[in-house]
Order: structure tokens, then sequence, then C-alpha cells
């Protein structure tokens, strides 16, 4: 199973956000293992970067992205992606550009907290609790 991480679902489990934290340690124990393939858009991994080094330092944000490097495949980002994303742009380009990615990578799920920014997408929707109780 192909599985694409919103960004929010990986800072729940990099910042321990409770309640949320508990299911996005068991996807990432999932993947861990093997039982998962998850994926991230280079956006997040940008994204994430920019958050813990303003959190806590760069050297810190070097080392964790690195990690996360190890751990994740990255999806497709180019700028066919972009130019299909800036088409059908929803409410949140960010979110667009992350469903595109999605779904031009072939992903059976985008795993995220905030369903509402992938309105009418091709590629199902699950939240983390939704995907837990899946495995």
């Amino acid at each position: 199973m192909k599985v694409l991480l919103d960004t929010n679902v990986v800072l729940d489990f990099l910042l321990d956000r409770e309640p949320f934290a508990i299911d996005a340690k068991r996807i990432i124990a999932e993947i861990e293992s093997g039982n998962i393939d998850g994926y991230l858009s280079p956006t997040s991994v940008t994204t994430l970067h920019y958050l813990i080094a303003k959190a806590r330092s760069k050297k810190s944000a070097d080392e964790i992205v690195f990690k996360i490097l190890q751990l994740f495949e990255i999806s497709k980002i180019d700028k066919h992606i972009l130019v299909e994303a800036a088409q059908h742009n929803g409410s949140d380009f960010e979110d667009s550009v992350i469903y595109t990615s999605a779904l031009f990578s072939g992903m059976d799920y985008i795993i995220t907290r905030d369903a509402k920014g992938f309105q009418n997408a091709k590629v199902p929707v699950l939240s983390p609790a939704e995907l837990v109780a899946r495995i």
C-alpha cells in the first residue's frame, strides 16, 4: 500500500502532538517495518525543514530531514504537476500540489487530518485514525 502523508501527520509525529501523535506513531512504525510504503511530497520536506529549524535549530532540522529521507520515498513533482495543481487549485494551493503529486505518483491513499483540503480527490483520502483502523 502506497500512502502519501500530509505534512500535518509528520508534524504530529515529530512534535508529539497529542492526541494525534498516537496514530502518527503507529503509521510511522508500519512504514519503518515495510508494511506500508510511505511517501512525502517534496514540498512537505521543505516545509518540515523550515518549521523544525524555526522551532529548534538548523542543525536539528538537517538531522531530522536526513532521517526522514531515509524512511520515506518522495512523490513526483515537476512543472506538469505544478501546472495541473494551479489549474485545479482548491482552497489551498499547497494541498492541491500534494494531491496532484499523489495522483501522478500512483498513491493508494493520501493521509491527512485536513480532508477538506482534498475535496473531490480521485485519490482516496483517509485520516490517520482511518488508516490505523485498516492496518
